[in-house]
């Protein structure tokens, strides 16, 4: 229930529920319990134009909240590694994104645990180098060919098991009568076996061969994100021992999205944060 609910249920002021509910917050989740953490996700996640960006810290075991501060990259972890030092907390991995913010932050304060660049960013960085190059496909193009190429952004980067039989043609007519795009679509599809490899060994052959690959294209947004996974290959690499993901902050955000929605934003950032640090927790539910 929202505070405007329970204090018309119980007769009570809002702001005697809000303190309430506060102080009951404060004890169960303020400070979350650390020793028993090994693997970390790290993300951002934006709550629009008031609150802009929070920086989210996630045990990857069990889904909870371990850290939520407004900002984005090193500073808004600032706080976090202390309490990590201080619980004597045994990290194994960190999942986090390619952002050199947050990675650098991650090797500097947990030098021995090992750093695994989030699959789904490196899969959403290669979707917008693709897109990249349809625009400037369209661009190029003229008449009939321009039109058909424009309206093909959706099919060209969803997930063919997930397209219908009506757009399966649309995609392929595209793809035949454009070679740059074609190849770069391939190139996308094949970038998401490297993580179903089964040894590092063999992870880190098939992405050279793909990297190989991208370079014989001549195509400059292949060529950039070839460079890109060239660079950043050990962290990427390094999902074959520790196969993890920030996948369940994608559920975490949906839940936020709903609490903000619900409660119409929130004026008290302190309070924000203890609901969010307890979101673990909550269940929504229509009453009345």
């Amino acid at each position: 229930m929202t505070l405007s609910d329970v204090a018309e249920l119980t007769l009570l002021s809002w702001d005697t529920v809000k303190t309430i509910t506060k102080t009951h917050l404060a004890k169960d989740y303020g400070k979350p319990l650390l020793k028993g953490v090994r693997y970390l996700g790290i993300d951002e996640i934006h709550l629009g134009k008031k609150r802009h960006f929070y920086t989210i810290v996630i045990d990857l075991e069990d889904g909870r909240i371990l850290w939520a501060k407004p900002g984005r990259g090193m500073a808004a972890l600032r706080g976090f590694w202390r309490r990590l030092r201080l619980a004597k907390a045994r990290i194994r991995a960190v999942a986090t994104d390619m952002s050199a913010a947050y990675w650098s932050a991650v090797l500097e304060h947990l030098p021995d645990a090992a750093l695994v660049f989030d699959k789904f960013h490196v899969i959403k960085l290669m979707n917008e180098r693709l897109d990249d190059l349809r625009r400037e496909m369209v661009r190029e193009a003229e008449g009939p060919l321009k039109l058909q190429i424009k309206g093909t952004r959706f099919l060209l980067l969803r997930n063919p098991k997930n397209l219908t039989g009506d757009q399966i043609p649309k995609l392929d007519q595209a793809l035949q009568l454009n070679e740059p795009l074609l190849l770069g679509w391939y190139l996308k599809e094949e970038l998401r076996e490297l993580w179903n490899q089964t040894t590092r060994r063999q992870m880190a052959a098939f992405l050279k061969n793909w990297c190989d690959k991208a370079g014989q294209t001549g195509i400059g947004q292949m060529l950039k994100m070839a460079k890109t996974l060239r660079t950043h290959a050990s962290g990427i690499l390094a999902y074959a021992n520790h196969p993890i993901t920030t996948g369940k902050l994608e559920g975490i955000n949906n839940k936020i999205k709903t609490l903000t929605k619900r409660s119409y934003g929130f004026h008290d950032e302190n309070f924000f944060i203890l609901r969010l640090l307890s979101l673990h927790h909550s269940r929504y539910k229509l009453v009345g």
